[in-house]
Parts: structure tokens; sequence; C-alpha cells
């Protein structure tokens, strides 16, 4: 019998502090307490209705049963309030204490984070590298491939400043990621070179003055440093490599790739923004 009644106290404990602590629970418990006491107002109005006696039947086991529920509390009084105090006393010292709570194994574990993305989260303004002299632009190599190469801009304080700093991201995944040296090799286009590029022939652009993002500092032609050499053509598989990681690399930054155009430049970029270019 005690173990019996031991185990109803801890059962109505876990019931208090479930009803205390989960405002769910207790709208499901109120809103079954309605229904029910809304039941069985209509039996007894029925039952009320249809048979007096039978209704003065019901009014003699109910108060019967009230009574005998009364004297086995009273009987058990001490052991009643042993377990009063059991289902009130713990969710009230959880109640007390419920700002100071907190589950074990979450607090102090730690997050793996992306160094790259947390810069940006963390607010923090990237440095463009060092100037490259500009014999390194003006090679053989170098101007077989952009002839006019030497004229191009690579001031990175002319370049928007969102775009820079998600550029100088790029450069920095690709360095510490794939072990890729970027360089900048044209940023800002003045509207008179933009001119000069597109008489050069669609085979350098068919962009007119304002008709392309590097006319606003939103665009960047980039290419990769290797053993001291400037390495632009896509036929080098070392750098082609290099230009669909920096394509991958730039598009999860929020940037437009020319990789994926169909006359496919794969050294550009750009941050596309609205109401430019006419658009």
């Amino acid at each position: 019998m005690f173990v019996a009644l031991v185990l109803m106290y801890f059962l109505l404990a876990c019931f208090a502090c479930w009803l205390l602590l989960f405002p769910g629970g207790r709208a499901t418990v109120l809103h079954t307490l309605v229904n029910l006491g809304w039941r069985m107002q209509r039996r007894a109005q029925h039952l009320k209705g249809g048979s007096g006696a039978q209704w003065q039947r019901v009014q003699r086991h109910t108060g019967s049963g009230m009574a005998r529920a009364w004297q086995l509390l009273w009987r058990h009084r001490w052991l009643s309030l042993a377990g009063s105090v059991l289902v009130i006393v713990p969710p009230l010292l959880a109640w007390l204490s419920s700002d100071r709570i907190a589950l074990r194994g979450y607090a102090d574990q730690q997050h793996v984070i992306n160094d790259q993305v947390s810069v940006l989260l963390k607010g923090e303004q990237l440095v463009p590298p060092p100037t490259l002299p500009p014999l390194l632009f003006s090679t053989a190599e170098v101007t077989q491939l952009r002839p006019l190469l030497g004229g191009a801009s690579r001031n990175w304080q002319l370049l928007d400043h969102d775009f820079a700093q998600r550029l100088l991201l790029v450069f920095k995944i690709m360095k510490d990621v794939h072990g890729y040296d970027m360089v900048l090799l044209e940023g800002y286009r003045s509207p008179a070179r933009q001119d000069q590029l597109a008489a050069a022939g669609p085979n350098v652009t068919n962009a007119k003055a304002f008709q392309s993002y590097h006319q606003y500092g939103l665009a960047a032609d980039c290419a990769f440093m290797h053993e001291g050499k400037l390495i632009i053509s896509e036929k080098n598989a070392w750098a082609m490599r290099g230009y669909r990681l920096y394509g991958v690399t730039a598009e999860s930054v929020g940037l437009r790739w020319g990789g994926r155009w169909t006359m496919m430049d794969f050294g550009h970029t750009e941050l596309p923004q609205p109401r430019v270019l006419g658009k």
C-alpha cells in the first residue's frame, strides 16, 4: 500500500511539473476539463429532467464518494501532506531557478565556422595585395593574349567597396584553400578605354561605354601568378583548373562569373546591381 501511494505521489509530482513547465500541457488539460464539465452538466440536466428519484440517487452516490475520499485523505493526512510538498516544492524550485537552468553539453559546444565566411561576418576589412611591377603585365606572353593590358587600371581604391571586399575574399580562399595566387588584371575601366576595347573587335568585348560594370567599379578581370610569371591562358591545364575553382568561389560569395557566358571570359567577375546599365 505504501509503495503504491509513493508511486502515485511521484506520478502526481511529474504531472505537476509538466503542467508548470510546459504551457502546452496546461492548455491541453484545461481544454479537457472544460469539455468534461460541459458533458457532465448535460448529463446531469438530462437525469434531473428525466427522473427526480434517479437524480437524487446520483446526488447521494456523488456525496458518499466525496465523503469517502475525504475520509481517506484525513486518515493518511501526514502522508498526504508529504505528497503535497513533494508535488509543490520541486516545480517551485525549478521555477525560481529557471533563469539559471542550462542543459549540459550545449553551452560549451564549439561550432565549426568557415574562417573565410567569418571574416565577412565580423566585418573585418581585407587589404589589397601589394602592387605588382608594370613590366609583369607587358611581357611577350601576356601581350600576345591581352595586347591592350598595359593601359589597364589595377587600382583597388577605384572599385566599389563591397565588390572589392568580396573579390579579396575570393583571392584569400583561392590562396588558403586551393593554393592559387590571384592577380588583378583590370578593375575600373574608363568610358574611353571601354570604347577602345570595343573597337578592337568582339573577341575582346561587345560592350561599349557604360554598357559594362567595369565603368562602375563593379567588375574585374583576374588571372594567376605561378613561379613568378603571370598565367592567363585557359589552354594551360593548371590555369583552367584554377579558373573553374575561381568561378565556384566567386559565385559562393555572390559574384557573377564570366565563365558561364556564351562568350566565355574565365577571369571576369562582377557584382550585378539594380538600376545599373539601364536595367
